[in-house]
């Protein structure tokens, strides 16, 4: 059993002994709060994000960094709960009807995991992901085979990982919200996606954003609400 404290000044939260959930993030921002797995034990990601279901039952609540013994736990005991063992990521409950479209690229299938965190993360967060793989600019033609695809999106992720040149040439090729994801791969002394990360913030393409290093979910949060907001309620 949780607690759920309020007062004036802060907001409800529920108390589970090792964590105390904001109940009201949702009221405040328009989306619920998120379970962050890493570091947390299956029990704990399960009961959090039975109590997050329980608080939000219209809506889907999500899990990130969810390793593999946490996934089992929550097929067992979270009926219904999607999972995705690639994203690492798993989502309770019904995903709000979408709003406006992201387009995730990502440059090699290497980088999918990423990818697919941030697609799940962008359709609970209210819009409708459109995953493109595997079409970095080592072969530039698979990229300018889906560019009428990508640009009718509202948003865009562009994931990278080695050079990370995608993003660059993304942003030339469209105009539209572009948000970078370095990640961490590649060959040698790619110093843990900080060559990427670096390449992206150094683009010389107008209008590039950049994220952290693999935070698909951080991407897709900020392109789903980007994505909400160019489609009218």
């Amino acid at each position: 059993m949780s607690k759920v404290v309020s007062t004036g000044v802060t907001a409800a939260t529920a108390d589970l002994g090792f964590a105390r959930l904001d109940l009201d993030r949702a009221a405040r921002t328009g989306d619920p709060e998120v379970v962050f797995g890493a570091g947390k034990t299956p029990e704990q990601i399960a009961a959090a994000l039975a109590r997050l279901h329980e608080a939000h039952p219209g809506r889907a609540v999500l899990a990130t960094r969810v390793g593999e013994e946490a996934r089992a736990l929550c097929r067992d005991r979270l009926p219904g709960a999607d999972i995705d063992d690639a994203g690492r990521t798993v989502t309770l409950g019904t995903v709000p009807p979408p709003r406006g479209t992201v387009a995730v690229v990502c440059a090699g299938t290497s980088d999918l995991p990423v990818a697919r965190e941030c697609a799940t993360t962008v359709a609970v967060f209210g819009a409708e992901p459109d995953l493109v793989v595997d079409v970095g600019v080592a072969g530039l033609h698979r990229l300018l085979a889906e560019r009428d695809r990508i640009a009718a999106a509202d948003a865009v992720v562009a994931i990278a990982g080695m050079e990370a040149a995608l993003p660059t040439v993304l942003g030339g090729l469209c105009g539209k919200p572009l948000i970078a994801v370095p990640t961490s791969v590649g060959y040698g002394w790619h110093l843990e996606g900080l060559t990427a990360f670096l390449t992206m913030l150094n683009s010389c393409a107008p209008g590039v954003v950049t994220v952290n290093i693999d935070n698909g979910f951080g991407a897709g949060v900020a392109a789903a609400r980007v994505a909400r907001q160019s489609v009218a309620p």
